[in-house]
């Protein structure tokens, strides 16, 4: 899939650190551009000035860009704002229960800052559409974007993910005496009498028992095998597992066109869509050196979504 790295992501910098891989992270110039509607092939931006500290470089790459929002539009989006800075993550976390639509119009916002930027926003951080996803999700990118100076920038890592990410990652764990198994899907997880993890039950009936037991499932696969006692009213993790039921994944789909010919009008790093059908994409060839080309063909990588009535298209691709 298209995967990118904003310098905002702390844990994943600490791991390419200790991995050693910043090398093969290109960063590109910091910019968020945005496919324009209107004219197909064209990009606007919001241009990072270097040198220029955070809070000011987003507001500054914000007032300088003319082809998004109108300075009524831009100065209306300060009284939501301005509690996110003052307030930091309380305010951002109390906004949980409402849309980024409700939210907007709780502070007055126009229709068009929500066409413009939160349609963009809300499909690239969890592909789905502004009036279904949570407000506190795109404040705090926001906020993490706003305070950190780099924390918008964005980089690809030169090649595909398997070879230069998970395998790098598969070799420190087995360097370190871990072992990586795959192929082996888990088909329930056993309890002790006091309801604490005894041993996962793997396919074949292997079972497998540890000090200590993370889940990195998918959230649909993961409520299949909890436990039915970890949510038996009386038991003492029912309180802490009751608010996984509500939640369910949301699909994406990941396309890849590949070209005889390059594109002229792709950029050199992630295009935001804000079309009804696309999230994020990226001409592979320019922006990951794998995918350089030297017949000057091209790669286009595109996220879709949303792609389900649920998450907000129009039918179930």
């Amino acid at each position: 899939g298209l995967h990118i790295f904003f310098g905002a992501y702390p844990n994943m910098m600490n791991l390419f650190s200790e991995l050693d891989l910043h090398d093969r992270l290109q960063w590109k110039q910091h910019r968020m551009a945005f496919a324009m509607r209107d004219a197909p092939g064209k990009f606007t931006s919001f241009e990072f000035t270097p040198g220029v500290p955070a809070p000011f470089g987003m507001a500054l790459a914000i007032l300088r860009n003319t082809e998004m929002l109108s300075w009524y539009e831009k100065i209306a989006m300060l009284p939501a704002l301005l509690p996110m800075l003052l307030e930091g993550q309380p305010f951002i976390d109390a906004q949980d229960e409402l849309s980024v639509t409700e939210f907007m119009r709780k502070y007055g916002m126009p229709e068009r800052i929500n066409e413009e930027i939160f349609v963009a926003m809300g499909k690239a951080l969890d592909f789905i559409d502004p009036d279904r996803l949570s407000m506190s999700v795109v404040l705090t990118a926001m906020n993490r974007f706003i305070r950190e100076t780099d924390g918008s920038q964005t980089a690809f890592i030169d090649g595909n993910q398997p070879d230069r990410l998970c395998k790098p990652i598969v070799e420190h764990v087995r360097a370190l005496g871990g072992e990586v198994r795959t192929g082996v899907p888990v088909r329930s997880i056993e309890l002790k009498e006091d309801g604490s993890v005894a041993a996962l039950l793997l396919d074949g009936g292997e079972r497998v028992e540890a000090d200590m037991y993370v889940s990195a499932m998918p959230v649909d696969v993961f409520k299949r095998l909890l436990p039915t006692k970890w949510l038996e009213p009386a038991s003492a993790s029912a309180e802490f597992f009751e608010g996984i039921e509500p939640l369910k994944g949301i699909p994406v789909i990941n396309v890849q066109l590949w070209f005889d010919r390059p594109l002229p009008s792709s950029l050199d790093g992630l295009a935001f869509s804000r079309s009804p059908l696309l999230s994020v994409y990226a001409d592979m060839s320019k922006s990951c050196r794998e995918y350089e080309d030297a017949d000057g063909r091209g790669v286009m990588e595109m996220v879709f979504a949303p792609c389900t009535i649920e998450a907000g298209a129009d039918r179930d691709w």
